[in-house]
């Protein structure tokens, strides 16, 4: 049994939450209707010519924060292991969900942004604050971060569900859901595949 300490306090109120309420699906309209209420725009090469990583974050630290780091916080969130571990354990019990994965060792586990960076940057992203940028990578309120393998992570890289969808079907109506949740809250567009595909993910729900 791990003992709990005091940098877990954080990630054990952001647990509790979402055992007990999860993440409102887009401001709570249901995510049919949020998805029809997203801006199409077709992707521009130009814009994502000046997109850079380092617009959105340069590491897993959030500004003015001590302890765990957005990563370590996620990873003590997600952990169903017996208790709840320090920031820098390597071993916990994790479900990555995109290909259905029970892992164990922490270096075998991405944090993915559910909309990647740049795919957020094309959507709309671009013409946000630095500030703005940083608190989107280091959201964990909507369900933007989440604990996946880093071989499927890999396989994701920055598409969108135009092209890319989780190996694990019977994940893809909360991918969906999620998807159009952050989309929803922070007003990024969709392009008209993206849309089609996400249409044809929450038939499965």
């Amino acid at each position: 049994m791990k003992t709990l300490r005091p940098c877990t306090a954080l990630a054990t109120a952001l647990l509790t939450t979402w055992l007990t309420t999860g993440p409102a699906p887009a401001a709570g309209a249901s995510a049919r209707s949020a998805l029809e209420q997203l801006t199409v725009q077709p992707a521009s090469a130009r814009i994502l010519a000046r997109y850079d990583r380092a617009k959105f974050m340069t590491g897993w630290r959030r500004e003015g924060t001590e302890g765990c780091d957005t990563r370590q916080t996620v990873l003590i969130r997600d952990d169903r292991s017996p208790g709840s571990g320090g920031c820098g354990d390597a071993t916990g019990l994790w479900h990555s969900p995109y290909d259905d994965r029970t892992l164990t060792n922490s270096a075998e586990i991405d944090v993915d942004h559910v909309v990647p960076l740049a795919n957020a940057w094309i959507s709309g992203a671009w013409r946000w604050s630095p500030a703005r940028r940083h608190a989107f990578a280091h959201d964990l309120t909507r369900p933007e971060l989440v604990v996946v393998s880093e071989s499927v992570n890999l396989a994701k890289g920055g598409r969108s569900p135009a092209n890319w969808r989780p190996p694990a079907r019977g994940y893809w109506c909360a991918y969906a859901r999620d998807w159009i949740t952050v989309k929803h809250h922070y007003d990024l567009s969709v392009t008209r595949r993206e849309k089609a595909a996400l249409r044809v993910m929450l038939h499965t729900c």
